[in-house]
């Protein structure tokens, strides 16, 4: 399934066939740019980048690299192929079609899902606005302004849902998105973590390596659903995210092989001397990476929640991975652990599958996010440094549901608020951290250039050499 770029809005969605939709979405498409143009990466509108475009839903050959002017960039409408026979696979319509329309009971919710999912897409370009200043390297700045234009292109997937299918509420929607901003007093955006600042590049790489993970599993339930249009939409999603969890992958793993080398070369672990050497000690980076997790368990939701299971039962949003369950995937007699406080105390329970669907979730992300970690502790071993980044227990740091009401340490030992007071320094990134961090961000722009706190990468983009110039300024 080819996309056509002849079209004003790119699309796979013969969008040239319905005029009245084709021209809601054309008079978006200016408060689009506008936003882009006020909120978008900062100082970047006339520079060149190397960027990748979809040409194609096809997981072979599917994206073209070429230098794009951001402002310039072909943002799209671009579904996985259709699949005439594909049957809903789980909740009260199991074995029914799949269906093209929204149906007319679950109408609210559909909505309110969809709306919540595009409405983090612009708050992290909105988070990383300023990231482009203080580039590491020509490599780093050209992945950022990737995630920064496919995150774009993920909110006009949405956009194209509420514009399609939901009519003028749908439209009304589409147009609080460009509203709302990230950290906004009065008009915040929906989900706490995408309130938060990402002001250094060590933060960015953490929350593209954890709270774009959370969008991984988010988009992997969503392609579940019984709402045929959403599910082909995630599964492309799915196609472009793989690079943003990539970047904060490789990104930590950097930062960390280059502290390594310096304290291998100078056989030094004191924080303070690392410091002054220009590169970020392993304790600070363990505080970002017990922040960037904690906050984005959190966005899965309540450990016990009715929504979950109406969204479930209704069809809407499935399990990770649903069809590889052997259960009867309507789940109505099914218990799954869920933690308690009782007593003062953690202690193991059991809650209703159905309600427990965001806690489960959530352990299929704490297990992708701890093989991650693994990786970058076998970067650690390998240098013959005995340190361990430890992933922080579930109930860390936690603002929402029954685990909020208490202190917990990062080994899940229930703390009190003075404990928690004297250690929350030693455990979550301070000020301090954050402004010796922000002290090492000067922008490196010569081509094969790297700042001092980060190495060079190990895989090229597109097979271009390591001194390619990723992005020319004009």
């Amino acid at each position: 399934m080819t996309i056509t770029y002849a079209d004003k809005i790119p699309n796979n969605v013969d969008l040239g066939s319905d005029k009245m939709l084709q021209r809601a979405l054309e008079h978006w498409q200016p408060e689009f740019l506008k936003w882009w143009g006020d909120m978008g990466p900062a100082d970047s509108h006339t520079a060149d980048v190397y960027l990748r475009t979809a040409v194609s839903v096809h997981p072979s050959g599917w994206a073209h690299f070429d230098y794009v002017k951001m402002p310039e960039y072909r943002w799209g409408i671009f579904l996985s192929p259709a699949d005439g026979e594909r049957k809903i696979n789980f909740g009260d319509h199991l074995g029914e079609p799949a269906w093209q329309d929204v149906p007319g009971e679950h109408r609210a919710n559909l909505r309110r899902i969809i709306v919540t999912q595009g409405d983090t897409e612009p708050a992290s370009v909105e988070q990383q606005r300023h990231l482009g200043l203080t580039c590491p390297s020509l490599y780093d700045l050209r992945n950022l302004f990737q995630v920064n234009v496919e995150e774009g292109r993920h909110l006009w997937a949405m956009v194209y849902l509420l514009h399609r299918y939901f009519g003028r509420d749908g439209r009304e929607e589409a147009e609080a998105l460009l509203q709302r901003r990230s950290g906004d007093r009065d008009n915040p955006r929906i989900l706490g973590a995408f309130n938060e600042r990402t002001p250094d590049w060590l933060a960015f790489f953490m929350f593209t390596y954890f709270t774009d993970r959370d969008g991984k599993f988010q988009l992997l339930a969503l392609a579940e659903s019984g709402f045929d249009p959403l599910a082909r939409t995630t599964r492309f999603m799915l196609m472009e995210e793989a690079h943003h969890m990539y970047v904060g992958e490789s990104g930590v793993g950097r930062i960390i092989h280059r502290t390594c080398e310096i304290m291998a070369q100078y056989k030094i672990d004191d924080p303070a001397r690392l410091r002054a050497l220009g590169v970020i000690d392993l304790p600070t980076i363990q505080r970002y990476l017990n922040f960037h997790f904690s906050v984005t368990i959190d966005l899965f939701g309540a450990d016990v929640s009715s929504n979950a299971a109406t969204f479930y039962s209704s069809g809407l949003k499935g399990r990770y991975e649903e069809t590889k369950f052997g259960d009867d995937h309507l789940l109505r007699d099914a218990m799954y652990p869920v933690l308690q406080v009782r007593d003062g105390r953690l202690a193991a329970g059991e809650a209703p599958a159905l309600n427990a669907l965001n806690e489960k979730l959530r352990d299929d992300y704490i297990k992708d996010s701890v093989a991650g970690v693994g990786r970058w502790n076998r970067i650690i071993l390998k240098a013959g440094i005995p340190f361990e980044l430890m992933v922080p227990h579930k109930a860390f740091n936690r603002k929402i549901g029954p685990l909020a009401g208490l202190k917990f340490a990062p080994d899940g030992r229930v703390v009190s608020e003075a404990e928690w007071a004297a250690k929350q320094h030693v455990w979550l990134a301070s000020d301090e951290d954050r402004a010796f961090v922000a002290s090492l961000m000067g922008r490196v722009t010569a081509p094969g250039a790297y700042a001092n706190w980060i190495s060079p990468p190990t895989l090229a983009i597109n097979k271009r050499p390591a001194d390619f110039e990723f992005v020319r300024f004009n």
